[in-house]
């Protein structure tokens, strides 16, 4: 499969669609999920264009945990949550839905989790979750 440009997280990458950005750097991007499974649900990407975890440089994908850490961490102390769960989907058999390789940060214990991707969450009060865990940064 051949990696799409247009698709969503490519397009919010080049500035084209907004974000509520948390984190960012020359290599990741980590900012709110608008399709909520919990409240704070939170998005890191690496800026490398990959569909897949396996399409990912391990270089990429050693450093894109490594942000996905630190922002866990930072959501942990800003929305005082006691467990994150770290989901990766590779391949829309596994539940993937942006063609683009992404980790999942989600603030909540497994028996609190909605279906994912299911509705847009109220993007104010995902705008003002993203700003507390930015401001933990």
């Amino acid at each position: 499969m051949t990696y799409d440009d247009q698709n969503i997280f490519a397009r919010i990458l080049r500035g084209e669609l907004p974000a509520f950005k948390v984190y960012e750097d020359d290599q990741v991007l980590a900012f709110m999920d608008v399709m909520p499974q919990a409240e704070g649900h939170t998005l890191v990407i690496p800026k490398t264009p990959a569909i897949t975890l396996l399409d990912l440089d391990p270089e990429a994908a050693a450093y894109t945990i490594q942000v996905a850490q630190k922002v866990a961490k930072a959501m942990e102390k800003a929305l005082d949550v006691k467990g994150i769960v770290l989901m990766q989907l590779s391949g829309a058999a596994a539940g993937q839905t942006v063609p683009h390789v992404h980790f999942h940060l989600i603030p909540t214990s497994v028996h609190e989790l909605g279906k994912h991707a299911a509705q847009m969450g109220d993007m104010e009060k995902i705008k003002a979750i993203g700003e507390k865990i930015k401001a933990a940064l």
